[in-house]
């Protein structure tokens, strides 16, 4: 299939186009800048530019092509404050691929998350976010709109994805919680740090959207869950042994100075699992889990040296 593919050379995309092309699919790659585009070409895609913006940028390559992977986000904005203003433009681009593919049978799958759907309990594929302004809400509208795009001829499905998705040269959660350990001088958490964050790594969620493409049935919802949940406590007993600091709870009126733009998450019990999923895509993740990468020692190599 030539499948075009958005948010081609950020961290998960860059693990889906060798994928798909080790897969013997082609894959044609958004690119807003010289340097994506210079990188999908070396990974062997072939490059359109444009933006999430590029509504018809995003129509006419759709319409050209015979699926979709959609995992290009405004993270830049959604963490700097406006996750709304991030959300409605992915929800602009979902139009766009519907208008696009409806009532052509081709696949369109979609990235979201696992986080803020369940609380307090195992989140699975069967739940839904309660209607509400909340992130996980306003993502899971996106998604259930590209899920409904079913009814309109399109195979479409969403996978939702671990808040961490780990691997070598990660810059996402984990990085910011080993660099923010380094900083501080102590590996926190907050509580008891009982509360558990599902994870995946990337290949193998990688791995899940080549499935999804390929055959996903119009309509699925699929978890990118490799362990169903690693207590935080426990990821922050492994950093502080890396760097050699103290492990310690952070006390509530210190978390935001302490954490930052991180605290929000990290208060946030979200186990998910991964059994329906495994069982429809026959998919088995087989890359190193979440300890046993951080153990590999490359989230811990000394940032260089700035002149």
């Amino acid at each position: 299939m030539r499948i075009f593919v958005t948010g081609a050379s950020g961290w998960i995309g860059s693990a889906v186009v060798p994928e798909l092309i080790d897969a013997g699919h082609r894959v044609v790659g958004l690119a807003r800048s010289g340097a994506s585009a210079a990188a999908l070409t070396a990974a062997g895609a072939e490059v359109v530019r444009g933006t999430v913006d590029d509504l018809d940028v995003l129509r006419d390559t759709a319409a050209a092509s015979d699926g979709v992977i959609h995992l290009a986000f405004k993270h830049d904005i959604a963490f700097s404050g406006d996750f709304q203003g991030a959300a409605e433009a992915d929800r602009r681009a979902v139009d766009a691929f519907g208008d696009a593919l409806a009532g052509t049978g081709r696949p369109f799958v979609i990235a979201s998350g696992v986080v803020g759907l369940a609380p307090g309990r195992v989140t699975t594929e069967r739940d839904r976010a309660e209607a509400d302004v909340s992130p996980a809400s306003l993502r899971e509208a996106t998604a259930e709109a590209a899920l409904a795009l079913a009814s309109r001829g399109v195979r479409s499905s969403v996978v939702r994805l671990s808040p961490t998705c780990h691997g070598e040269g990660d810059n996402g959660f984990m990085a910011a919680l080993v660099a923010t350990a380094r900083d501080k001088g102590v590996s926190g958490y907050l509580g008891d740090g009982a509360n558990r964050w599902p994870a995946v790594h990337r290949l193998d969620a990688a791995r899940l959207f080549r499935l999804a493409v390929e055959k996903a049935p119009a309509g699925s919802v699929l978890h990118g869950v490799a362990e169903e949940g690693i207590r935080l406590r426990d990821i922050a007993e492994v950093i502080g042994r890396h760097l050699g600091v103290p492990v310690a709870s952070v006390a509530p009126e210190a978390a935001a100075g302490h954490f930052t733009w991180l605290v929000g998450f990290l208060g946030v019990d979200a186990a998910a699992s991964s059994a329906l999923t495994r069982e429809l895509l026959d998919w088995e993740p087989v890359h190193p889990g979440l300890v046993e990468d951080l153990d590999k020692g490359h989230y811990f190599r000394a940032p260089a040296a700035t002149a």
